[in-house]
């Protein structure tokens, strides 16, 4: 079996960051670690890769890209747009699906260090401030605080929660809830939470986790149409929403009639097949181009700022 970095790192006791900056003689390393790392290299025979030595002092290239979900519609087709973007300026793209697990978050970040990419735009959050800290390429976050001297690229969260809290009252409805996912005050779901709280302070909310089953998802939404008996509801994401149509409909609720329903999101797949839904849409193929933008002026070494919010809207449709 053909040695790999990984196992390098691994019998040296050292991060594969760390074996790729031996290979390619760069940064500082004290000499008991080179040495260290160059007899784990003689032990298993690994021989390094020429194409990437090759690469040594020039750009390799290529940006990684960390995104919690990479099935969930919005993430594919966020993913999509910095593809083509990216690829238009003249780079490749490692996608890294990271499914919300701290441990393969932490190896992707180690990979895409190894292997010596240009920058980085991740949406992921698992890991700890020093994690990101510690990686030497350009990072872009979308929509997630990663450090402090990472610049984020986001939605207006906030506003879309008030967007959304405001149309709900317009058109009528007298009691109005909210339905969303893993939510905290630095999470996207929690920023709409706090634009909603700030129109509705005495509405309900109510938490459903992205970790459960779908048939969960539906005994909770179900149970919960039942018991609160809403007129109005704001979903903080668009798959979400649709489902809860869907029970809406089993139960035999009509919408709009009897209860309006506002997602979040606005993706084309939504547009097309679901564009029934009334939704508050972000900017999607915006937020990739600025990440990309953001990403390449740090390759640059230019300034950047830490914040950059683009403006949401909202997408009719007759589900309000």
């Amino acid at each position: 079996m053909v040695a790999k970095l990984t196992d390098v790192a691994e019998l040296a006791g050292v991060s594969p960051t760390t074996v790729s900056r031996v290979i390619n003689n760069k940064g500082y390393l004290s000499e008991k670690t080179i040495n260290r790392v160059k007899e784990a290299m003689k032990t298993l025979g690994y021989k390094p890769n020429n194409l990437a030595r090759s690469l040594q002092g020039k750009s390799a290239k290529l940006i990684g890209l960390i995104f919690p979900n990479i099935s969930n519609i919005f993430y594919s087709e966020l993913i999509e747009y910095l593809e083509i973007e990216l690829f238009r300026q003249g780079y490749k793209v490692i996608i890294c699906n990271s499914q919300n697990d701290p441990k393969k978050e932490k190896e992707y970040l180690e990979m895409l260090a190894a292997n010596q990419v240009d920058g980085i735009i991740s949406s992921s959050h698992n890991l700890g401030i020093d994690d990101y800290e510690k990686v030497e390429a350009a990072i872009v976050a979308f929509d997630r605080n990663l450090a402090p001297n990472i610049p984020v690229v986001a939605s207006d969260n906030f506003e879309g929660g008030k967007l959304a809290a405001q149309n709900l009252i317009k058109v009528g409805c007298q009691k109005i809830i909210m339905i969303t996912g893993n939510d905290n005050s630095n999470s996207p779901t929690g920023l709409r939470h706090a634009g909603f709280y700030s129109i509705l302070p005495e509405a309900s909310v109510f938490n459903i986790p992205s970790h459960f089953s779908a048939i969960r998802k539906e005994m909770e939404i179900k149970n919960i149409l039942l018991e609160e008996k809403p007129d109005g509801i704001f979903v903080s994401d668009d798959l979400t929403a649709i489902l809860v149509m869907k029970i809406a409909q089993d139960l035999e609720i009509t919408i709009p009639e009897q209860l309006k329903i506002i997602g979040y999101d606005g993706t084309n797949f939504v547009e097309k097949y679901f564009p029934q839904l009334t939704t508050i849409k972000q900017p999607i193929q915006e937020i990739a181009v600025l990440c990309v933008e953001i990403l390449l002026k740090q390759i640059a070494k230019e300034n950047v700022n830490k914040d950059y919010i683009l403006p949401i809207s909202l997408l009719p449709g007759s589900s309000i």
